[in-house]
Formats: structure tokens, C-alpha cells, sequence
């Protein structure tokens, strides 16, 4: 899912750094995709406060709702995207060839390098239910200047999680590892994204690392963590570094997302759909889209449809720092 508001912000405090454990509350904010989609999408991050965990720099979920997708090509830089579906189906084409059709239970993962263009269209003509979230991880140096590419996963590992009371839990591991459990998808950064299913009247444990960062997205129902706080599908809860394990429990049943990772290397300039390290590498790459340059290539099966680029701000675009 593409970007189509525009932030702008200059944050110039001092960096706060990642080091030790939070029980900070955020909420997801309504993002209105612009056209005659007429689609709107919960933004859990970036946060004003927190613009990434490990390198998971970007979450949206498009639903539940009833709509007809129409998300005409549009590039990437710097970042690999992540569609995680619940209900539905979505067509994704893009210009490594990919003519794919996005399902629940399959991992869709599109790596951009200095450049990709996708599309995603819902299947059918008529107004159908969609539900999914689609994240962006953050590619390091040594690979955000390399070659776009795709990949499908229709078989991802799971992991028992330990009940401290009532049933075990479940973690499906979509990108990076959990426990000893590891996903087959391509992952450049030591990174965890899982969908963990507590059960109704259960306590769950989660294995975790001390010097990864943590957070924890609501899908379905409303889990409690260790008392602490207690996170829906309208919140994202910053649990920070330094825990070895996080106890769940729900008393109806709830799903989660779980992102974290090793605190990232660097901080990113991210606006629109690209992910950067400087306003000059924004703009850069702006342009070459623009002017319909051979470096994000063609989407397969598209003519000359594409969204143009947004208006740059009239302000230098600086690097995301976190504060919290």
C-alpha cells in the first residue's frame, strides 16, 4: 500500500536512545488514501515519538472494510514491503515480473532496492472484503543500493508459545526468528515479525532477546500484557529492549502482531513511498520517477497508468529521530 499523505516534519531534538524496557501505549491514526478508492487505512507507524522499531519503519492496516482496491503503480525505494493478509484477496503485479495474487496465510515480500514499481488491485470489479497489514522494513547499507526482487512464502514455521495458564499460544513467523523458530523469508537485518494467537482464558509466554526492541500491533480481540497495559486493534504498545520474555493473556481470544529487532543502524529520511538517508536522495529519486526513468522499470500488464509523485515540502526533509 502506498504512502499518499505527505509528512513533513523537521524533528530536531536529540536522539533518545533505545535502552531498556517501555509500556508505551500508541494509537493507530486514520490515514485517507486519496482517489475514487476511497479507502482509509490505521497507521501505527511511524509515531511522531517513535519512527521505527528495529527496522520495521512503517505499519498499515487496510481494513476490515468492503472496497474496491485501485492502487495504480507507484515506486519504492530503500525498503522491503511486507503484506500480511487477513480476509481477501489482492492482485500484486510489479517490474521484477511478479503477477501474483496476495492470500491469507502467504507471506508477500517485495524487496526494492534502489528501485521497484508495484501495483495492487483487489480481485474482481465489485466492492469485496479486504483486512491485511502491510509493513515496511528499513534495508541497511549494504543492501538498499542493490537490485529489486520478490518473493512468496506459502508456508511459514510456527512456534508454541509456553501457557502459564490455560491452553499454549501460537506465534506464526513471518519474517526474521522467534525462539528457535526462523522464517524461510529473506530478512537483511536481524529482525522478528510474527501473528500470535492467544487463546480465550489463556496466559501465554513469548520468548524474546534483551538487546532487541519490541512492540506489539492489536489485530483481534484485546490482549493484557503482564498487567501492565492492555492492547487492541486500534493501538500499537512500545515494549523497548531489555525483556527476556512477555507474558499474554486474554479472557475472549485475541491476535497480535509482534515486530522488533536489533535497534536499527542508522536513522532513515522517509517520505512518501522512499526510504532514504538524505533529502537529496529524496529527491533524486522523485525526479526519476517523474520522468519515468528505466531504474524503476515497468509493472507487468500496466501501460502508462502510474501515480505521480506528491509535491516535494518546502522544507528540508531531515532524518527521523526517535524520542521516547
Amino acid at each position: 500500500m502506498s504512502r499518499f499523505d505527505v509528512d513533513a516534519e523537521a524533528i530536531a531534538e536529540a536522539t533518545a536512545p533505545c535502552d531498556g524496557p517501555r509500556a508505551l501505549l500508541l494509537e493507530s491514526r486514520a490515514v485517507p488514501l486519496g482517489g475514487v478508492r476511497g479507502m482509509e487505512v490505521h497507521r501505527a507507524l511511524p509515531q511522531r515519538d517513535l519512527p521505527m522499531v528495529g527496522a520495521w519503519c512503517f505499519l498499515d492496516r487496510f481494513g476490515p472494510q468492503v472496497t474496491r482496491m485501485r492502487v495504480e503503480p507507484h515506486p519504492h525505494i530503500g525498503l522491503q514491503t511486507v503484506t500480511w493478509p487477513f480476509v481477501g484477496e489482492v492482485r500484486h503485479r510489479d517490474t521484477v515480473g511478479s503477477d501474483v495474487v496476495v492470500r491469507r496465510g502467504a507471506l508477500n515480500l517485495m524487496t526494492s532496492g534502489a528501485g521497484i514499481a508495484h501495483s495492487e488491485y483487489s480481485v474482481g470489479e465489485e466492492a469485496a472484503a479486504l483486512d491485511a497489514l502491510q509493513l515496511w522494513v528499513a534495508l541497511p547499507e549494504s543492501r538498499r543500493h542493490g537490485a529489486p526482487a520478490f518473493e512468496r512464502h506459502e508456508s511459514l514455521p510456527t512456534l508454541a508459545l509456553d501457557p502459564v495458564r490455560g491452553e499454549p499460544g501460537t506465534a506464526t513467523v513471518v519474517m526474521g526468528e522467534l525462539g528457535d523458530v526462523h522464517s524461510p523469508a529473506t530478512a537483511y537485518t536481524p529482525i522478528v515479525g510474527a501473528e500470535v494467537h492467544v487463546p480465550a482464558g489463556s496466559r501465554v509466554r513469548i520468548p524474546l532477546r534483551a538487546d532487541w526492541e519490541y512492540a506489539l500491533a492489536g489485530v483481534d480481540g484485546v490482549v493484557v500484557i503482564e498487567t501492565v497495559a492492555s492492547v487492541d486493534a486500534a493501538h500499537l504498545l512500545y515494549l523497548g529492549t531489555g525483556r527476556t520474555t512477555i507474558e499474554l493473556e486474554s479472557s475472549d481470544g485475541a491476535t497480535v502482531f509482534l515486530l522488533g529487532g536489533e535497534p536499527f543502524e542508522d536513522e532513515i529520511v522517509m517520505w512518501w513511498n522512499f526510504v532514504a538517508r538524505s533529502h537529496e536522495e529524496i529527491v533524486e529519486a522523485r525526479d526519476a520517477w517523474e520522468a519515468g526513468s528505466a531504474r524503476f522499470g515497468r509493472v507487468v500488464g500496466h501501460g502508462d497508468e502510474r501515480i505521480p509523485a506528491p509535491p516535494l515540502p518546502h522544507v528540508r526533509l531531515t532524518r527521523r529521530r526517535r524520542r521516547v
